[in-house]
């Protein structure tokens, strides 16, 4: 049985997160921490997770944002717990506090928790080899309109997978609404859009001069995110430290 520490435990993930845990026989919430301290039904929660009694151990999982992922890597360290970060929107040097945590517990980290969104990664990567620097790249994401980041962390997923397969040929062009010039064969376009209530989609577009091919991910609802966590956090159980990702996750579910 796995322990989970849910921070952000009141917001939309963490009472997503709540519910794909009810439902399972293979792990347990022993504790949340939110600013609204108190208690989710049975669940005690606490204000930070400074305030987390000395014997509450398990996973921790945020969905917080930044400074709460930069804390639960800190303190995850500190005490010797594991944890997955699912936050977006950190900076180069938040995530090398992420990494440095890594070196004493197990770490997984994530800008997008879903399955179906890594293994459209992984197609794109293989689209990159097949295609040979031939087809234009083009990424459009959208997102509800309360989030904060643009691109999504997810984007940039997808763009640095991209990138890296290619060998770093790619500069990534955000806007082009002052550009009066043709495509450069070397630009990888990241288009987003912001609207409603959209949960999170994103659309790959291989352009080539006579035929266009789209690789596509729609997330329904919360739930894919929070299952994808929770898988994160049954890999990342009893292992040892170092800094995990969805591709370890997944070459597991390969075999």
């Amino acid at each position: 049985m796995t322990n989970i520490i849910i921070q952000g435990i009141c917001g939309r993930m963490g009472r997503a997160l709540q519910e794909k845990i009810a439902a399972r026989t293979d792990c347990r919430v022993v504790a949340g921490v939110d600013q609204t301290a108190g208690a989710a039904g049975a669940i005690p929660v606490y204000a930070s997770l400074q305030d987390l009694p000395e014997g509450v151990r398990g996973v921790i999982i945020d969905f917080t944002g930044a400074a709460g992922a930069v804390a639960a890597a800190d303190y995850a360290a500190a005490h010797g717990l594991p944890c997955v970060i699912c936050s977006t929107g950190l900076s180069a040097g938040e995530e090398a506090r992420l990494e440095a945590a890594s070196e004493q517990v197990p770490v997984f980290r994530s800008a997008n928790m879903s399955l179906g969104v890594n293994v459209l990664i992984e197609l794109c990567k293989q689209a990159v080899t097949l295609f040979g620097g031939e087809f234009d790249i083009e990424i459009v994401e959208k997102h509800h309109h309360n989030k904060l980041d643009a691109p999504s962390g997810t984007a940039l997923m997808i763009a640095d997978a991209i990138n890296t397969r290619a060998g770093g040929a790619y500069e990534y062009v955000y806007d082009r609404h002052e550009v009066r010039q043709p495509r450069g064969r070397q630009e990888l376009g990241i288009s987003a859009v912001r609207g409603g209530g959209i949960v999170g989609d994103h659309d790959v577009l291989f352009c080539g001069p006579e035929e266009v091919v789209t690789l596509s991910h729609r997330a329904q609802s919360r739930g894919v995110f929070a299952d994808g966590a929770v898988q994160a956090a049954l890999f990342v159980d009893g292992r040892a430290p170092g800094y995990y990702t969805m591709s370890d996750l997944l070459r597991g579910k390969l075999g």
